[in-house]
Formats: C-alpha cells, structure tokens, sequence
C-alpha cells in the first residue's frame, strides 16, 4: 500500500478537508439537530470545477441545485454533465414557454369604461336622426329631385310676379297663358306649357302637393318620367274639359264667353302625379291616399263652384292611376340600376 504523502492531502484540501483528515464531518449544528454523517467520498461523480457541490457535504447546510441534480443522476444512472447540459436547455426556454398567453381585448366600438346604450336609450338616440333624413328626403333638393326643385323655383318666381306686379301686366300675362278654347285653336303647344307656371299663391293647397307628391315620384322614376306624368296629367285633361267646352258652346248649353275663360294652373298634373304614385306605395298607404283625395275632389264637384275644373280633377286622378303598369315598370328599372335612390318596394 502507497503511503500517504502531504500533497495527496492539499490536494484534497480544496473541497473541505484538512490536513491528515479525510473527512468534512465538523459541524456546529444545534444539539437538538440531527446531522446527517456525509463522507466526500461518498458523494458520487463529483464535477470538477463546480464548488456548490461542496454543500452536499456540509452538514446543515442547504443543497443546491446542481448538487442535489448530480446526486439524482447517479440514482437514476444519467451521466451529470448530460444532466446539466438539458437543464441549461430547458432554463433558457421556460421563461418564453411559461409566459402566459392573453388574448387581445375585443373590440365592440364601446369605449372602455361604458356599458352599451339600453334598448330606450339607444331609441331616442337613432330615430330622431333617421326621422331627419326622411323628412329631408320629402323635400326636394337640386342633386336628388332637380325637376322638382327647378319647377318649384319658377313657381315660387311666377307667383312673386302675380302678387306684387302690376295688375295690367299680370291680367295681360294670364290671358296669354290661358288654355281656354280660343288659345289652345290658335297655339296650343304654348299654352299648354305656359298655363303649368302659375299657382293661385305659394300657400295654395296644390302647391304644398305639388313638393309633396311631384318629390315622392321622382325619386322612384326619376326626373323625365315624372315630368312626363306630370305633362300627360296637365295636358290630357285640359283637352278633355276644354273640349266640352267648345262642344257646349256649339250645341248652345254654354255662351260664347265660355271660349275665353281664364284656365291655368298646376292642379291637373299634381292630380294625375298623386294617382301615378299611389300605385307605387304600399297597400296600407295607396288606398287611403287615393280615397282622400279622391273625396276632397268630389266635396268640390258637389260644390258646384267650378263643374269644368272640379271633373278635370277627377280626370286626371284617373289618368295617373291608368299609368300604374308603366311607373312600376319603371321604378323596377330604376331601382335596378340606382337602389340608393328608390327606396319603396314595388307592390305586387
């Protein structure tokens, strides 16, 4: 057996034990403490160049990581340094792996802090702007409606003429504009237009009609064909009172004075444009519109104010229903090529 020389010893000095004892079994742990007895020697695999393997052997003293990992790999039979080397490994990916994964706030277009607007809240809040936009589209406007609008701005300058223009100039204007059976023999083209420029005052009944309905139609047909209603009303039943006139002026039921009646007005087209867009509203609004206009006609004829005007009236209605099959035809095309601007639905 070799003996024991003093630089076996040092040379074991530095992992806690001194000079002719191999052992590190110095403790000055409470009595009341058991300390385990732990021999250097018995700690298998040692890793060179690691210290805090030393704790394995202090007595009362915590054992870190990787000395109590080295003892675990020599249970289990796996080499330390591989054992350290999967340690580095996973420690480096826990924190990215073990950070916890949150979902981004969804957002509802609510601000933070604010429950959603009640049933009743939001009610009061949407409908007076909806109830806005639709009172604005009863209204015309030069983009939406241009015939309407450009024809309302004429009457609106025609009707200035006859209220503050003087009464020679406007008796001498109205005859020339008059559709009565001497003017529509000699020029009828041109009274037939100039008669439809001139409303009994801006306040008349037919005028508040004429914004109402001629803005409702155009926006279902357009422009040109509403015009075109409006026209074949005017002109049609023109011809139609007129021209019994001129048969009760021959057979002699009506003086010669009649041929020379002042006729003018817009009250025949806005009745054959109210009878053409009653047939593209709804079943609940077509019929009480066509009845209570159609009442308000016949309170007149009964009347018997105006007998020839107050039939003119009940002729055009009838010609504006007459024109259904050709409004809704058109309206289908027009809502085809612009839904933005028809908004009621066909009926069927």
């Amino acid at each position: 057996m070799a003996p024991v020389t003093d630089r076996g010893l040092r040379g074991r000095e530095g992992w806690g034990g001194t000079e002719g004892a191999p052992t590190v079994e110095q403790s000055t742990a409470p009595p009341d403490e058991t300390v385990p007895s732990t021999s250097l020697s018995d700690v298998p695999d040692l890793l060179d160049g690691v210290p805090r393997q030393r704790d394995a052997g202090e007595p009362g003293a915590k054992r870190s990581g990787a000395a109590a990992g080295s003892r675990a790999a020599g249970a289990m039979g796996v080499p330390p340094r591989e054992l350290v080397r999967a340690w580095g490994r996973v420690g480096a990916a826990a924190p990215r792996s073990a950070r916890p994964r949150t979902r981004p706030p969804v957002r509802t277009g609510l601000r933070q802090g604010r429950a959603p607007l009640p049933g009743a809240a939001r009610w009061r809040r949407d409908v007076p702007a909806r109830c806005g936009v639709r009172v604005r589209r009863l209204l015309p406007t030069p983009a939406g409606t241009p015939f309407t609008f450009g024809f309302a701005v004429v009457l609106v300058g025609t009707s200035l003429v006859a209220e503050f223009g003087a009464p020679g100039l406007v008796h001498a204007l109205l005859q020339g504009s008059s559709t009565d059976v001497a003017h529509l023999v000699r020029m009828p083209v041109t009274v037939l237009v100039a008669s439809a420029l001139w409303v009994a005052g801006v306040t008349s009944p037919y005028t508040v009609g004429f914004l109402l309905v001629m803005t409702a139609l155009e926006r279902r047909v357009g422009g040109v064909r509403a015009a075109g209603v409006f026209l074949l009303g005017h002109v049609l039943a023109t011809l139609a009172t007129e021209g019994l006139v001129g048969i009760g002026v021959l057979v002699g039921d009506l003086p010669d004075s009649s041929l020379h009646r002042l006729d003018y007005g817009i009250s025949f087209g806005v009745a054959a444009s109210t009878g053409a867009l009653a047939g593209l509203l709804t079943p609940l609004l077509r019929w009480p519109v066509l009845a209570g206009f159609g009442a308000l006609l016949v309170e007149d004829l009964l009347a018997f104010t105006d007998p020839m005007t107050n039939w003119g009236h009940l002729i055009a209605l009838a010609i504006g229903v007459a024109t259904w099959p050709v409004v809704r035809r058109w309206h289908r095309v027009r809502a085809r090529q612009s839904p933005d601007t028809a908004r009621a639905a066909v009926p069927a």
